[in-house]
């Protein structure tokens, strides 16, 4: 393609001054004259004018013909959740503060007992108290229940144990107050409310889906899934069922990706079909953890290990794969066959062995034909 600039007659007309645009327009062999200006014009708001589909025009005399060049389609868009809803971590206290403020409440228990005079006698005995005469169940002492109950009901339930594997996802009146992925003993806050996840590598076998391939046959297909919760808060708050959300991602990535795949292509390297495992399983695994990472889920492998014909279609499949298998090894056996009579009738007329004209020639290359066809078939049976 060659590209000159020249100017055109309106633009030869126009007087020179500093709003004159410079004359230029751009040939091709295939294109029309398109003026330069017009490829950079924008609108009055500054802003580029939007690009229609374009037609380029076929050159007079050469009859190529037009073509249209459309712009890309958008890209489908990612679901997002609250951008500020990250997991963090929660705010805990070790397991002996816990113990020692329920001790602490169940000895101001004991004590404000012992002051209002309703301790029992034993027990007053036994822990060595001077007695107290009367029953005093004034305003103070309800008081010291009230103060020893609260640390004895928050000191021993706040007690938890973390498990190896498993995260609790706090919150708070309805809002997120942290993420605790320590294990063993400690002291979490007896007003938060607990959703425990599981944050260990996990798997999902999937039921038979339903799918098309590329030639509309129906199959169902079986997916392995590999996956783990990444962010706690996210998978928890962020969506109403994590799990639940993973299987649908997983079902909507096999109708985008086996609908394009032919299921009885040969599998050989530069022809994609669902013979190819790996490419398959590559391609689910980069659509599905694509949809599923905004909701705190990673997912590392997606591949089917299971691929077989729908029950309404299996023996009609299973027919016509035969009856091509069939096809295929008769023409093999034909084309060795035919090559045996050729290679036995050069070799008998080069040696003179035999002088044979055209009818002869014809029943020969007939009576051999039926020999090795028949001594095949016999070998086959």
């Amino acid at each position: 393609m060659t590209t000159t600039t020249s100017p055109t007659p309106e633009q030869e007309e126009e007087p020179e001054g500093a709003d004159a645009r410079p004359g230029r327009v751009i040939h091709s062999e295939s294109t029309t004259e398109i003026p330069v200006h017009l490829l950079f014009r924008k609108g009055p708001d500054t802003e580029p004018l939007p690009l229609a589909p374009t037609v380029v025009r076929r050159r007079l005399g050469t009859g190529e013909q037009p073509r249209v060049q459309v712009p890309a389609a958008p890209r489908r868009q990612v679901p997002m959740v609250d951008p500020e809803l990250i997991e963090r971590p929660a705010r805990v206290l070790p397991w002996a503060a816990g113990l020692l403020a329920g001790i602490a409440g169940a000895a101001g228990c004991v004590a404000a007992s012992w002051w209002a005079g309703v301790l029992p006698p034993a027990m007053v005995r036994a822990l060595d108290l001077p007695p107290v005469s009367g029953t005093r169940l004034g305003l103070a002492q309800w008081a010291a229940y009230a103060v020893a109950g609260v640390l004895l009901l928050f000191g021993f339930g706040g007690l938890s144990r973390g498990d190896t594997g498993r995260a609790w996802a706090l919150s708070l009146f309805g809002r997120y107050r942290g993420t605790v992925r320590r294990t063993g003993l400690m002291w979490v806050n007896p007003l938060v409310l607990c959703r425990r996840v599981d944050v260990r590598l996990r798997h999902w076998r999937s039921e038979p889906i339903p799918a098309v391939d590329a030639n509309g046959v129906a199959l169902r297909v079986v997916v392995l899934v590999t996956w783990q919760v990444r962010d706690t808060a996210r998978a928890v708050f962020g969506i109403d069922d994590h799990e639940t959300y993973l299987r649908e991602c997983v079902e909507s990535a096999l109708a985008r990706v086996l609908p394009q795949v032919p299921a009885d292509l040969p599998a050989v390297a530069d022809v994609v079909s669902l013979r190819n495992v790996e490419a398959v399983g590559d391609t689910l695994t980069r659509l599905v953890a694509g949809d599923v990472a905004a909701v705190g889920l990673e997912v590392f492998s997606a591949r089917p290990t299971r691929i077989e014909y729908a029950p309404e279609v299996a023996a009609r499949m299973q027919r016509r794969r035969i009856d091509a298998f069939d096809a295929e090894h008769r023409d093999a056996v034909i084309g060795s066959v035919l090559d045996s009579v050729e290679e036995t009738v050069t070799r008998l007329t080069a040696r003179g062995l035999v002088e044979l004209d055209g009818y002869e020639r014809k029943a020969l290359v007939r009576d051999l034909t039926v020999a090795f066809c028949t001594g095949r078939a016999g070998d086959g049976g």
